[in-house]
């Protein structure tokens, strides 16, 4: 069927199959970007890879691009389809690649569903919440399908526990693995971990790290990183991937939950902003206070002045504006400040914000975030970390069907009185309504 082969895919990967016949050769990647597919393209050749050291021994041009660098020191990663070499670019997701002799095509084959705020204003939550539910099981069942044996990460978090609970029903004595830090208590989430292990009777293992640990690792995972990536959480993922790997091949994650059901703090922030009100006046007013005091995500009190300060600075941008500063962890002036200003109309384009605030409303929002942060942050930092110790980490939440419903979602819906209400529900059922009620 040639490329429309692509829509009957349910599943990530990045595949490349040359005819012979024709002497073409067609590269496409999956709908979310899961799997990586980098490319170098010059006058007499084209190289592609899942990584970027795989073209290193090719010799190409090593050209810093500045406009990478200048989205790097605001992201704290490179975004597709950029990479951190001119010569090199990242196929987007939902694309494919056709080169044939000295021409080269590249087309989308896949978007999401565009936010509609109009669309199913009848649409009552048990039937939202009975729809993903059924869809989120078949997805879990379908990724349980392997030759190998499978586990699952268990944060200890609601995504990893709703995972775990629909697995451990399709499978007997699931294993699962969680990761504790002995010296940071604040981030240990290994109690909630172990009371779901218990109550779904996972084989369940805990590796608690000692900031030794992080440290004596460090170096083994720069080693895959290739380019330019500051999620300093890669770094617990890699630990997490090379135990884990001793005991299984294949595991399942919770990656895509936040960004599909609104689950992070700057989805609550935008939806307030849309709102409007007293208090978001009282916040603002008050910036000089938040701007004084001490801000800190290592703690309970220093993160919540580090949202109060960002949230005064937001309230009074416009909504494309918004959404750049809350992906962001520093200012195109902060970055300014070390590296040349990227240069005007350049390779990135960012996700379409336009929608957000207007007819897109908060379905825009997420929109955006599946195409910017999940892809180049979330994704690739599981990854590298995984494929570094060939662990193959499988993401149910990223079913296509599962992603475009739970985008199609109103706010109230996904949002509530938390982050995430309807697998929150979900969890509320399948774990308990303690477990449920769990911050982030």
């Amino acid at each position: 069927e040639g490329e429309k082969c692509l829509h009957r895919l349910n599943g990530f990967f990045a595949f490349a199959i040359y005819d012979k016949e024709d002497e073409s050769l067609f590269l496409a990647r999956d709908r979310f970007g899961v799997k990586p597919l980098l490319y170098s393209l010059d006058e007499d050749k084209l190289l592609f890879a899942s990584e970027m050291k795989a073209l290193f021994v090719f010799g190409f041009p090593r050209e810093l691009d500045y406009e990478a660098l200048h989205l790097y020191l605001q992201l704290n990663y490179v975004p597709a389809p950029l990479t951190v070499f001119k010569s090199v670019r990242n196929l987007l997701p939902g694309h494919w690649m056709k080169a044939n002799g000295r021409q080269v095509t590249v087309e989308k084959y896949y978007e999401l569903p565009r936010p509609n705020t109009a669309a199913d204003k009848s649409l009552s939550y048990e039937s939202a919440q009975t729809r993903l539910t059924e869809l989120l099981e078949a997805a879990v069942q379908r990724r349980l399908i392997a030759d190998v044996p499978v586990g699952a990460f268990l944060s200890g978090g609601i995504d990893s526990s709703v995972i775990v609970a629909l697995a451990a029903r399709h499978t007997p004595h699931l294993n699962t693995f969680s990761i504790g830090y002995r010296d940071e208590p604040f981030f240990d989430e290994t109690r909630y971990a172990n009371l779901v292990a218990k109550m779904h009777n996972t084989n369940h293992t805990v590796f608690s790290l000692s900031n030794d640990d992080l440290l004596d690792n460090l170096y083994d995972m720069l080693d895959y990183t290739d380019e330019p990536f500051a999620d300093s959480s890669a770094l617990a993922v890699y630990i997490l991937s090379k135990r884990v790997r001793k005991h299984v091949t294949v595991a399942l994650s919770g990656d895509g939950a936040d960004e599909i059901f609104a689950g992070y703090n700057k989805h609550a922030a935008e939806y307030r902003v849309q709102q409007g009100g007293l208090a978001n006046q009282a916040v603002a007013a008050l910036k000089p206070l938040w701007d004084a005091l001490p801000k800190s995500r290592n703690s309970a009190f220093g993160n919540k002045i580090r949202q109060l300060q960002k949230f005064a600075e937001i309230t009074k941008m416009s909504p494309a504006e918004r959404y750049w500063r809350l992906a962001t962890l520093a200012s195109a002036a902060e970055a300014s400040r070390l590296a040349p200003p990227a240069p005007e109309g350049g390779a990135f384009k960012p996700p379409v914000s336009e929608g957000i605030g207007g007819g897109g409303g908060f379905g825009a929002f997420l929109r955006a975030d599946v195409e910017l942060v999940l892809p180049n942050d979330m994704l690739t930092k599981v990854d590298r970390a995984s494929m570094a110790v060939s662990l193959e980490a499988r993401v149910p939440l990223l079913d296509h069907r599962l992603v475009e419903i739970g985008l199609g979602l109103p706010a109230r819906f996904t949002l509530g009185q938390r982050g995430k209400a309807v697998l929150r529900e979900l969890c509320a059922r399948r774990v308990g309504a303690d477990h449920a009620r769990l911050p982030k």
